[in-house]
């Protein structure tokens, strides 16, 4: 029998959701909700006296007081599809901003505490486009205007703001602050069109469109929709008389009025990156034929097509006019791609997140690396992120980040958490952004931001719990610190669905072993915050992290994080006594 007591609960702010369009997708407003529990569940015994060799009981370990520390309660927004750009106003200061799909965006000073600025899909004095219409009309032309899925609204999602210094003004000075931006009428018709501003938080100006999707060789119509889809009514052809791509139709985007979707991707979920060379890419792509990616042009901010079709050299598509695919493909889950280059590590970081997006579905994220920007992308196994075939079992590919989970502090747990973006502040802190949904809350989601760190094997590793500012160690923690009784979850390898792992108790002993409900080994690389586990005969590289929990009165608690051989992540959290 578990003893417990009982203490304040995580303090959650719900959301209402409004859906915009049958696309998949929901836009919300926040609305402040009353915590009906003040239930959490402490395991109060402890182990663990023994001293090991690299460090004894009585090593020193970072005062509580003295680290930095962002008090609670949290100012919470919902901007689905998060993606991050930092961002120093004319004083200095570091301002982050996140913008999302339906046209939200907010802005923090701490990366913990954030505010709305936007205004929706307000028709006119539009924050980010002005008169929406008549700003965006390239793009709506093709997709995204009532019109289909989105009829009566508009669905204009997923944009990547960055600062792009090489872009050529038309006054002919350097340097401009980018949208790139999707617009979509159904699971396949798409657009991603791309805009300027001298301002990071609005006024872009629409200047183009770089790929469609969901064209066909003759002419055809959606349902609730006007728009024919033949491909002539894209860029397409236009390329092909200026010699950007090749002349002719691709035999594998689809035949007659069919799109193959198991080949071509849905052109949503752009993401920028700027890769070592300070060449510029854009990722991008959604279930269907997978995640490509286009180099852009930094100039104009538009796309070099690959121009001719073929293979790279592990046997991957380069599409003439969707670029390279790097991940996913053949119908199958997989959409949200963001790219990360760390250049302590040399590699590019990308993400994807599998399944559906909605809390019942068991959305969770999932991590690759190169060591180019147009892959390959493996996962600790080894495997391609790419599907070889629509037989793969997708589910053993790619590290699963995070799933749905709860622990005992938690009044409500974490559901579908997904559709991220990634950032290294200039402290050389990495950190992750997500979207996430929660238990007894319907379709409502918020944002969250957590710490990540590079583990010995090269892979960032996500911290426990959200930012509230702490600092790892970088010297690590004693042996009394860290031996005791925890709380484990292992996220595995399979989506969860509208379950929510639970936390099992484990022990992680002085003398270096793991009991309890998981059994093994434990160490922690002298001088270092490095964690090695092995759990039931699976190795794991990560890290422990005494960090702020929870709750409306944060504890501070020793955590581990670590990735396995087996794709799987593990996280503890240290029962107080």
């Amino acid at each position: 029998m578990k003893t417990v007591v009982k203490r304040g609960a995580i303090l959650l702010l719900s959301l209402t959701a409004v859906v915009c369009c049958s696309c998949g997708k929901t836009r919300t407003e926040d609305e402040k909700v009353q915590d009906d529990t003040k239930n959490e569940t402490i395991v109060t015994d402890e182990t663990g006296e023994v001293m090991r060799e690299e460090k004894t009981a009585e090593t020193e370990d970072p005062a509580e007081e003295e680290m930095p520390y962002i008090e609670g309660p949290l100012s919470r927004v919902s901007v689905h599809d998060p993606s991050i750009i930092a961002h120093k106003d004319k004083d200095g200061n570091v301002v982050y901003y996140v913008f999302g799909s339906h046209i939200d965006g907010a802005r923090s000073t701490d990366l913990a505490n954030w505010k709305k600025f936007t205004n929706g899909y307000a028709k006119t004095k539009n924050v980010m486009y002005g008169n929406l219409s008549e700003n965006l009309a390239e793009p709506f032309a093709w997709a995204g205007e009532n019109d289909s899925d989105c009829k009566g609204g508009f669905a204009v999602w997923a944009p990547h703001v960055i600062y792009n210094p090489g872009y050529v003004n038309e006054d002919g000075s350097l340097g401009a602050y980018m949208c790139y931006f999707c617009t979509s009428s159904t699971a396949w018709r798409s657009v991603i069109g791309y805009a300027v501003s001298d301002r990071v938080d609005g006024d872009f100006v629409c200047k183009g469109t770089i790929v469609y999707s969901g064209f066909t060789e003759k002419s055809a119509t959606d349902s609730n929709s006007v728009k024919d889809k033949i491909w002539t009514n894209t860029n397409i052809d236009e390329l092909m008389a200026e010699g950007r791509i090749d002349e002719g139709w691709n035999s594998n985007w689809g035949h007659g009025t069919s799109y193959d979707s198991s080949y071509a991707p849905n052109a949503i979920d752009p993401a920028i990156l700027f890769d070592e060379e300070g060449r510029m890419w854009m990722s991008y792509g959604s279930w269907s034929g997978g995640i490509y990616i286009l180099e852009l042009d930094p100039k104009t901010g538009d796309a070099i097509y690959p121009k001719s079709n073929g293979k790279t050299e592990d046997g991957r598509v380069i599409d003439k006019y969707f670029g390279t695919r790097i991940a996913g493909g053949f119908t199958k889950s997989g959409e949200g791609p963001f790219i990360v280059y760390d250049e302590k590590t040399g590699y590019y970081y990308l993400y994807t997140t599998y399944n559906y997006l909605d809390s019942k579905s068991g959305y969770n994220m999932r991590l690759f690396r190169s060591v180019n920007p147009t892959g390959p992308y493996l996962d600790a196994r080894g495997n391609s992120a790419v599907f070889a075939s629509r037989t793969t079992i997708m589910y053993d590919i790619g590290i699963k980040v995070m799933g749905n989970y709860k622990f005992g502090n938690f009044s409500n747990g974490y559901r579908s958490p997904g559709h991220c973006s990634s950032f290294i502040d200039g402290d050389g802190q990495m950190y992750l952004i997500y979207h996430t949904r929660f238990e007894k809350s319907g379709e409502r989601h918020q944002v969250r931001v957590h710490q990540q760190f590079v583990n010995e094997m090269g892979w960032p590793v996500t911290a426990v719990f959200e930012n509230r500012g702490d600092r790892i160690s970088e010297t690590g923690y004693s042996v009394k610190a860290i031996a005791g009784e925890y709380e484990f979850i292992n996220h595995g390898t399979n989506p969860d669905g509208a379950s929510v792992r639970e936390p099992v108790k484990i022990a992680l002993n002085a003398d270096g072993t793991v009991t309890g409900e998981a059994e093994g080994t434990w160490e922690e690389k002298k001088d270092s915050y490095y964690a090695t586990f092995t759990i039931n005969g699976v190795k794991f590289y990560g890290v422990f992290f005494k960090q702020h929990d929870e709750q409306s009165r944060p504890g501070y608690v020793m955590t581990f994080s670590a990735i396995g051989e087996n794709n799987e992540t593990i996280w503890g959290v240290k029962i107080p006594e």
